[in-house]
């Protein structure tokens, strides 16, 4: 699930997959803005097949939190 969630993350954001961890953060790491971290959880919804609590959505700071979500969601 990492993997396909970096190449979702390279497709909104100039980032190398390779320099993408569990403990990088969407906005001060990876340099993403709200909007384009919508953009790329509605993708996310799509590809993971879950459905996704914006609420809930927002406390994920990592894509480690987000694959914790998504795990969750399983």
């Amino acid at each position: 699930m990492l993997e396909k969630l970096k190449e979702l993350i390279c497709q909104y954001v100039e980032v190398e997959p390779e320099d993408i961890t569990e403990e990088s953060r969407f906005i001060e790491d990876l340099g993403f803005n709200s909007y384009d971290i919508m953009c790329m959880l509605g993708d996310a919804e799509t590809e993971f097949d879950v459905e996704i609590e914006e609420e809930e959505i927002m406390k994920c700071k990592t894509v480690g939190d987000l694959l914790d979500y998504f795990g969750g969601q399983e």
